[in-house]
């Protein structure tokens, strides 16, 4: 609607409360909204620990609702067992990046579908992945032969599509395939067809399950205490992208559609509050 507040998750400092739940100086996370200023009656609204061992922009991303996207999609629902062969696309993104990332923690070979040669180099030498994809300029189906020579026995995908129909071609016997989200359909003007490849679905006997993470909040505890031992074990690494201004949320946001990234974009609302100071931020 006109006029109203976009929505989305930001990180507060609450500077008022009357709720005894949050105290001035609290840092929250939550929909708070694209505004520098919110009221709330606290539902949704998690305190994030004072003592925090994270930066406070990991709480945006790892540590926040894309460290559960990832996590619930990857473990709960794609049940990932060692030796498989994972595919992620949308790959050098906020999700992607952390889900390949926990591929390899479980053991699995993953294999990343980004576009750019930087994405591709950030993801195999900053991130583990056995082997990255350019789609922008490798001919994506005959790419995941080579890297994929066993199949392809798990996808977690990000964006529909074209690449979706390519890894559908590879998929093996009882493959699964995850749909976190369909990023090349959002902007489509007409019908967006299906993929040509939809009957290995049937002949490969494979499972497709769609998700939102806002059905798992009952798993950010668990999601947590892994995400937050492997971070200090040194085993996952996250990467951020800040612009500070409100200003410019829409250009950042035409960025998660353009590609113009690596890991989590951050809108930075206000400074960076201290640990005990009030103030505000948000992405």
């Amino acid at each position: 609607m006109p006029g109203a507040v976009i929505p989305g998750r930001a990180l507060g400092v609450v500077e008022q409360s009357r709720n005894r739940q949050f105290q001035p100086g609290d840092v929250v996370q939550g929909n708070l909204g694209w505004q520098t200023y919110a009221i709330s009656d606290g539902t949704g609204l998690v305190r994030l620990p004072q003592d925090r061992s994270a930066p406070l922009t990991a709480y945006v991303g790892l540590l926040g609702h894309i460290g559960l996207t990832a996590y619930v999609g990857l473990v709960d629902i794609g049940q990932p067992r060692a030796g498989e062969t994972l595919v992620v696309s949308a790959a050098a993104g906020a999700v992607g990046s952390v889900v390949g990332q926990i591929g390899k923690i479980k053991g699995c070979r993953v294999v990343g579908i980004a576009g750019g040669a930087d994405k591709c180099r950030w993801l195999t030498d900053s991130l583990g992945f056995d082997a990255a994809i350019n789609y922008k300029s490798e001919p994506l189906i005959e790419q995941l032969a080579q890297h994929c020579p066993a199949g392809v026995d798990l996808f977690f995908d990000n964006v529909g599509g074209a690449v979706l129909d390519a890894v559908l071609h590879h998929i093996n016997v009882n493959a699964r395939i995850v749909l976190c989200g369909l990023i090349s359909q959002y902007n489509a003007i007409g019908p967006v067809p299906g993929p040509y490849n939809f009957a290995n679905i049937l002949t490969k006997r494979a499972r497709v399950e769609g998700f939102l993470n806002s059905d798992h909040l009952d798993r950010m505890e668990a999601c947590l205490a892994d995400l937050g031992r492997w971070l200090k074990q040194g085993k996952l690494q996250y990467q951020i992208d800040i612009t500070a201004g409100l200003e410019h949320a829409p250009a950042v946001l035409n960025r998660l559609f353009s590609g113009s990234h690596m890991g989590k974009l951050i809108v930075q609302v206000s400074d960076e509050p201290s640990q005990g100071n009030a103030g505000s931020t948000g992405c």
